[in-house]
């Protein structure tokens, strides 16, 4: 029997695994009631305050594990290169910035000499202006060129509302420049009779990686006379771009300078990132040109005190019996309800789409039982809204209308919302470096500010708030991305092809690995050879081939049966857990329930809804199987066996679970009738053998629970270890696997052809399972809980488990664990204060 683990890539149901909406079933919950507080709604309190204010009952105080006060910093001024126009700095004069910080000025200087740039500082440091003011000078000098459009810039964002918030701020930055600056956004929400302006007029186009290669970089012909003139590439939030994304991205990156080459053009790239470690070195990798660093941040900052918040058990008790803590969604409710009513402004962080449904509409009506106008300024925000949904929601939070939003990561990047006071982060967003993002959406004015981590029932979360030494005495991590991936490469060299015909020196812009690539397109006709190069042979779109944000398939259409109402969409391969028949799916506070999933439409895959209230939530069940494909690397531990190789995963989603939405009860299991997905991947695999578990006491009996619950435990251990997020990875545990005929623990990447992540654990192994071990024999639990070896993705309901079995053969593992072949992370240091937190 294998007990498996499913990654994201496969299923996208996250909301819907990672949260159990028991929001009213615990006394403490139902008991609080929020009031106002005494004081004048016009006198913004201090984040310690607030916290107090929050923590003022003794079960809440009970709930914060550690507080950390990281002190205001004051700022260091410099002045803008001789070479910024004149009126470019009127213009950010008269926005009330009189001097630029040193970094800024620093950026500004490389950009204008021509030298690509990564700005790698704080939040709210001002990275935009760094980049804009020499865009903008230069915009005005090539607007007085005496023939053509002048010169042009364009503008990169991970989410459409980030480049929508940048055109404002461009247009506001700008307005005394007049027409000279004419920036515009160009992106799947832009009216089609918009674009042609945008083509032929706009001088600074705002855009996405998506609707470059979808959109701009096939139909560059008539794009011919913006790129002509491309003088700057701006990459925004830069280090989002990582894994089997970031790769996608990369490459793209290098379709772009491949085109702009035909025309003439060689821009500059200005990146502007989290703070991560080696900030150039990853912003290289993802251009494929040399980039010059700038991360000693000069800018000031407010006090910040955040808050490590731990929700207590309660009285219900899980699968297998386990006990379970308060939900992270409930306590997230809780905090947003309770800092709503202070009239502090609020964004609380969730990472699934339901989460952030559900902690909106606990909170409206929670709200509405103080003051019913209150219930009206809470909303939700999330991906998979239409345009005109996520416009409003947008305006109303930067004009104050909105006090409290619940979002996903759709949110999370560089919306500049001034005036907000606190930041409700709804379990760990997966890596130091987004919740450094997050914290820093709120205090952006130079005010004090307030985040709280809410940890959920999950061992990485458990872990981190009983060591925050992880979180606050350790750098932020590299940025992991593998363009050479052949799975990534293979379908943008055929897109390549097919907007110029390839040649034998374009192969060199796209990495070492290109040039093994072309025979095996050519056998698969997808490109063919000719005396001038490879050419696209299909009537299809090339750029159709790939999906860049790595799911691969069309969006499935989420459609009211009723009245043909598009809702939203969902990805594709996340429609088989996510919206299989019967499943209940939310919707801006209102729930649906599922009729039918077509997958097979003529027109697009499509669920068909219709609206109701059933008193239950849903959970896909699934299978998966794993077969060793290749070994690549394999070290003796003991005798057992560390490897990492190539892999094929094979899921199916069998069933679904029906959960009572108050206590979590199961009510019953539907069969369902799914094709199974395969995916060939990269995986860490480790063996044991009969010597080394009759050391640790593993008899045959146990020896699947022990296993499982290693796996467990170490896929929510690994994001401490590589740049990724449990969903991002798989797992399967086997008492005797065919390939390796031994028991065997794989981990193994949720992307085709991997993202790195299985190679980062592979070499950070003896760390990474050393605190697997640990988060394991720390927990309080007897038997086994979601804080250390239960999963909420669990395919197997989270049976069979072994906690203590898991915890002796893990130390039977690393008893004879050999030294790193490369440096493992280091062990924290003595706390001390940081002197700026890591953070964008």
């Amino acid at each position: 029997m294998a007990f498996n683990h499913l990654p994201a890539a496969m299923h996208d149901a996250l909301g819907a695994l990672s949260v159990m909406p028991v929001t009213h079933s615990v006394p403490m919950a139902k008991n609080h009631r929020p009031s106002r507080p005494p004081e004048s709604r016009g006198n913004r309190p201090s984040p310690r305050v607030v916290l107090d204010r929050l923590t003022a009952s003794e079960s809440r105080a009970a709930r914060i594990t550690h507080t950390e006060h990281l002190p205001p910093r004051p700022g260091r001024h410099a002045v803008w290169p001789h070479s910024i126009r004149p009126e470019v700095i009127r213009a950010v004069q008269d926005a009330g910035i009189e001097h630029p910080w040193a970094h800024q000025a620093e950026a500004a200087e490389h950009a204008l000499d021509g030298e690509s740039v990564v700005i790698a500082t704080g939040t709210a440091s001002g990275k935009s202006l760094a980049y804009l003011a020499p865009v903008l000078s230069t915009l005005l000098d090539g607007s007085e060129a005496a023939n053509g459009r002048g010169t042009t810039a364009l503008y990169l964002a991970p989410t459409k509302a980030l480049a929508a918030d940048q055109r404002r701020s461009v247009r506001a930055l700008a307005a005394p420049l007049g027409n000279r600056i004419r920036p515009a956004v160009y992106d799947g929400d832009t009216p089609v009779e918009e674009r042609e302006w945008v083509r032929q007029y706009a001088n600074y186009v705002l855009t996405n990686p998506d609707m470059l290669h979808r959109g701009i970089l096939p139909s560059h012909p008539r794009w011919s006379s913006f790129l002509r003139s491309l003088r700057y590439v701006v990459i925004d939030e830069c280090h989002t771009y990582r894994g089997v994304f970031g790769s996608h991205v990369a490459q793209v990156l290098r379709r772009l300078r491949r085109v702009c080459a035909k025309y003439g053009a060689d821009p500059v790239f200005l990146l502007a990132s989290a703070t991560s470690a080696e900030p150039a070195v990853a912003a290289g990798r993802l251009t494929g040109l040399p980039v010059t660093e700038v991360a000693d941040d000069a800018s000031p900052r407010g006090e910040l005190v955040f808050a490590l918040w731990e929700p207590p058990l309660t009285e219900l008790h899980g699968e297998q019996g386990a006990p379970v803590r308060r939900t992270a969604t409930a306590e997230t409710a809780d905090l947003l309800t309770d800092l709503t009513v202070q009239g502090v402004r609020t964004v609380a962080f969730v990472r699934s789409r339901r989460g952030a449904e559900l902690i909106s509409v606990i909170a409206q009506e929670r709200l509405a039982e103080v003051d019913r106008s209150l219930a009206r300024r809470v909303a939700a925000y999330r991906g998979g809204y239409l345009p005109e949904e996520r416009r409003a929601l947008e305006q109303a939070l930067h004009s104050g209308e909105l006090l409290g939003l619940a979002a996903t990561t759709a949110l999370e990047l560089g919306i500049d919302v001034s005036g907000l006071d606190a930041v409700v982060i709804a379990g760990y967003p997966g890596t130091r470096a987004s919740l450094w993002q997050q914290a820093g959406r709120a205090g952006r004015s130079g005010e004090g500010a307030l985040a709280v981590l809410v940890a959920r029932d999950d061992p990485l979360d458990t872990y981190l708030v009983h060591h925050p030494e992880a979180l606050f005495r350790q750098p932020v991590e590299s940025t992991v991305l593998d363009p050479d991936n052949p799975y990534v490469l293979a379908p943008h060299l055929c897109a390549a092809a097919s907007e110029l015909p390839l040649t034998e020196a374009d192969l060199n812009l796209f990495g070492p690995a290109a040039p093994g690539l072309m025979p095996q397109l050519e056998a698969a006709g997808l490109l063919r050879r000719r005396s001038s190069g490879w050419y696209w042979t299909r009537r299809e779109r090339a750029a159709d081939l790939t999906d860049i944000r790595g799911g691969g398939g069309s969006p499935v259409q989420i459609v009211e049966a009723g009245t043909g109402r598009l809702l939203g969409t969902v990805d594709e391969a996340a429609s088989h857990a996510a919206v299989h028949d019967g499943a209940v799916h939310l919707h801006q506070g209102r729930t649906y329930l599922v009729k039918h999933l077509d997958l097979q439409d003529p027109d697009g895959p499509v669920a068909l809804v219709e609206q109701a209230n059933p008193p239950y939530s849903t959970v896909a069940r699934d299978t998966t199987s794993i077969s060793v494909l290749e070994t690549d690397t394999e070290i003796p531990w003991g005798a057992g066996r560390l490897c990492y190789g190539s892999v094929e995963v094979t899921n199916q989603v069998v069933s679904f679970l029906r959960r009572r939405l108050i206590t979590g009860e199961v009510l019953g299991e539907t069969k369902l009738d799914l094709p199974p997905r395969t995916l060939r991947t990269r995986a860490v695999w480790w063996t044991v053998t009969e010597d080394q578990l009759d050391a640790a006491r593993i008899n045959p009996e146990i020896l699947g629970g022990a296993l499982h619950a290693a796996e467990h435990a170490s896929i929510g251990m690994l994001p401490l270890f590589a740049t990724c997020d449990r969903w991002d990875i798989g797992g399967v545990s086997v008492p005797l696997h065919p390939d390796t005929l031994l028991p065997t623990v794989f981990v193994y990447d949720g992307h085709p052809g991997g993202a790195g992540f299985a190679e980062r654990a592979f070499h950070t192994a003896r760390a990474w399972l050393a605190a697997t071990r640990e988060a394991i024999a720390a927990c309080e639990c007897e038997a086994g809980c979601p804080s250390c070896i239960q999963s909420p993705k669990c395919g197997n309901g989270n049976d069979p488990l072994h906690k203590r079995g898991a915890v002796r053969l893990l130390t039977e593992l690393l008893r004879e664990a050999p030294e790193p072949a490369v440096p493992e992370r280091e062990a924290p240091e003595p706390a001390r204060p940081p002197e700026a937190p890591p953070a964008t």
